[in-house]
Order: structure tokens, then C-alpha cells, then sequence
């Protein structure tokens, strides 16, 4: 059964809201295509627009950069991570909460093989790891304040704790895709985060 297209705050869409999110749709899975057939680095914009059908002013309107092209964009990834973690209930862990930002981040991807297909252009372009690198900073900083509230650590304090929650989150998402993405996706990336997560907790 079709289902009805809805904004974000989960109202019916637009006519021009469900026509921008078709065009957004169109643009990321023929950049996705490009990207894995060429390689991330040799797949222009103007490329990119052409084959979507669209000019690159539009290209450009939906999306600020090319590197955003992959899977929609980091930022969109660290507001969902930072809006789920904050939704969660107060009696919620501050594991148990990072994993469902997790979980929400991953359910992003429209399927399990675009999920895998980002993941291994992302591990294995170093241009695109570079600017991950950099954003996934900015997103562990945003975070802090909301692990330093489930642990009672005091904000802005000397105590490691939260930074070492969060860094550790982002590192076991990072070996959950590495090993998913070396099996060729075998098995679950979300199973794969719960148990590089048990690992370190011992």
C-alpha cells in the first residue's frame, strides 16, 4: 500500500513539499549510483545533476555540498542523533539512549544496501573521511551536555566521563560498519554495534 507522504512534523505534505522530496530522492540515489559505479572523487556535480535531471542551481538548493549527497548529509545525521538521544525518557540509560540515536540514524537509509553502499564509500574515500572526521567532533561536543545529564556529571566540569561515553559510541559505531562492510554486509550493523558495545563495556 502507497503510503502518504508527510512532512516532518508529520503532517500531510504539500503538493511542492512531496515534489521536493521526490527530486531530493531522484538526486540522492542517481549520486549514490554515480558514486559506486566511478568512485566519489571522479563523480562531478554537474555530473550528478545531468543524470538526475536536474540544473545544478537546483542540485545545489537541496544540497549545500557534495559530500552531502551521501545519504543526505552528516548535519541531517547528527540533528537526528542529538533529537532522538534528547527524546528518550529520563529514566533511560545513557547507553540505552545513544543506541537508540544510533538505531534512529541508521533507519535513515531508505534501504539496507544504501546503508552499505555509503558506508563503504565513506571507509573507503579518504576526501569523505576527512569531513567525517571533522563533523563527527562537532556532534560528540553537541552530545555532551545531554550524557552529562544522565550520568549527573556537572556541565562543563573536569569529569571525563561523558566525553568518554560519547567517544566510545561513536567507536564502536565505527567498527560495527568497518566489520559490516568488510563481510559485505553479513548479519545486522545495529547487532554488530551492540556487540562491539559489550565488548568494551566488558
Amino acid at each position: 500500500m502507497k503510503q502518504e507522504a508527510r512532512t516532518a512534523a508529520g503532517a500531510p505534505a504539500t503538493l511542492w513539499e512531496r515534489t521536493r522530496q521526490l527530486a531530493t530522492r531522484e538526486i540522492l540515489e542517481t549520486a549514490l549510483r554515480l558514486f559506486t559505479e566511478q568512485g566519489y572523487d571522479e563523480t562531478t556535480v554537474a555530473q550528478i545533476a545531468r543524470e538526475a535531471g536536474v540544473s545544478q542551481r537546483t542540485l545545489f538548493r537541496y544540497f549545500g555540498a557534495k559530500e552531502d549527497l551521501l545519504g543526505g548529509g552528516q548535519d541531517r545525521f547528527g540533528q537526528v542523533l542529538t533529537d532522538t538521544i534528547s527524546e528518550q525518557p529520563a529514566d533511560v540509560g545513557v547507553w540505552e539512549a545513544l543506541r537508540a540515536g544510533v538505531a534512529a540514524v541508521l533507519a535513515l537509509h531508505d534501504s539496507r544496501e544504501q546503508a552499505l553502499e555509503r558506508f563503504r564509500l565513506l571507509h573507503n574515500t579518504a576526501s569523505l573521511r576527512a569531513g567525517y572526521l571533522e563533523k563527527r567532533l562537532r556532534f560528540q561536543e553537541d552530545l555532551l551536555p545531554l550524557v552529562e545529564a544522565r550520568m549527573d556529571t556537572r556541565a562543563g566540569s573536569a569529569d571525563p566521563r561523558a566525553r568518554a561515553v560519547v567517544a566510545t559510541a561513536f567507536a564502536c559505531l565505527d567498527a560495527a560498519s568497518m566489520t559490516w562492510v568488510a563481510s559485505d554486509g553479513r548479519g545486522d550493523i545495529i547487532d554488530l554495534y551492540d556487540e562491539c558495545l559489550a565488548a568494551v563495556r566488558g
